[in-house]
């Protein structure tokens, strides 16, 4: 279970200078943190105390994510890369790549086909709309005529 940050405890870690961003849910450590924390585990330290060392708040930090700060900056270590952050331009789903000119033939090709659908089910609706709004008005008309 995620254990999301009050606003408070967002401005608390906001100010430790090991904090490169925080949100509700998450937080992102500056790469001194991440070498600061993978030496001292290597000496021994437990990553309560070296969280303690860095000015964190372990409890604040939760259990989780305090248990996970190590196991992921262990496998960050294992990487060609190190702990170099690799996320930067690379987060989330590419925007656009390179496509070769059949493959963007046939992404416009998809695209028309589901804009087509797209459009068949909104004229369906408006229709089933139209033809409910009519019935309704024939049923007030015949029991205003009923009066």
């Amino acid at each position: 279970m995620v254990k999301y940050f009050t606003e408070d405890e967002i401005k608390i870690l906001e100010a430790n200078p090991y904090t490169k961003k925080v949100s509700k849910s998450t937080i992102t450590y500056t790469q001194e943190f991440r070498e600061f924390f993978v030496s001292e585990y290597e000496n021994g330290n437990t990553p309560s105390n070296i969280l303690r060392k860095a000015g964190f708040d372990s409890k604040m930090l939760g259990r989780e994510r305090t248990n996970s700060i190590s196991k992921n900056l262990h496998k960050m270590a294992a990487r060609e890369n190190g702990l170099s952050d690799t996320r930067k331009g690379h987060s989330g789903r590419p925007f656009e790549k390179d496509l070769t000119p059949e493959e963007e033939f046939q992404r416009l090709q998809h695209k028309v086909k589901y804009l087509e659908q797209e459009n068949f089910f909104l004229k369906k609706i408006r229709f089933l709309d139209r033809k409910a709004q009519y019935v309704q008005n024939q049923k007030k008309n015949s029991q205003s005529s009923k009066k």
